[in-house]
């Protein structure tokens, strides 16, 4: 297995996030009490390059702004992103934290009101940067 970059690009950390959402509907739903299986350890493995990539998030998206001609408005909205990463960094470290991280754990995560405004802001940055 290889290590993760130091430092990944705002796409790198953004498509990791998305694939650990959709993994995670998809768990939700499959009624596991525990972690088991390989699609049970998969889980915990995703949830923590999910972790990777909500730290050091804004950073990425500053990064990937700073030439815009939109700077000053992508800077209101990166502090916006901040915030809403730090929540829901707190919110995935705490299911990490879990003995075992059953199907409801999930299920709560994905209905995490700051888990949904972090995805919310991540779809916006990367259409609007797709359009810049």
């Amino acid at each position: 297995m290889t290590e993760p970059a130091a430092n990944p690009p705002l796409d790198a950390r953004i498509d990791a996030i998305e694939s650990a959402y959709e993994f995670m509907l998809a768990y939700a739903a499959q009624g596991r009490m525990e972690e088991g299986d390989h699609s049970a350890s998969q889980i915990r493995a995703l949830l923590i390059g999910t972790a990777q990539a909500l730290d050091g998030l804004a950073e990425a998206a500053r990064a990937a702004t700073a030439s815009h001609p939109a700077r000053q408005q992508c800077a209101a909205f990166i502090d916006v992103l901040a915030d809403d990463a730090r929540r829901a960094l707190a919110v995935v470290r705490l299911a990490l934290a879990a003995r075992s991280i059953s199907s409801q754990l999930v299920d709560n995560l994905n209905g995490s009101i700051h888990l949904r405004a972090l995805l919310t802001d991540v779809f916006i940055i990367d259409e609007f940067l797709k359009g810049a």
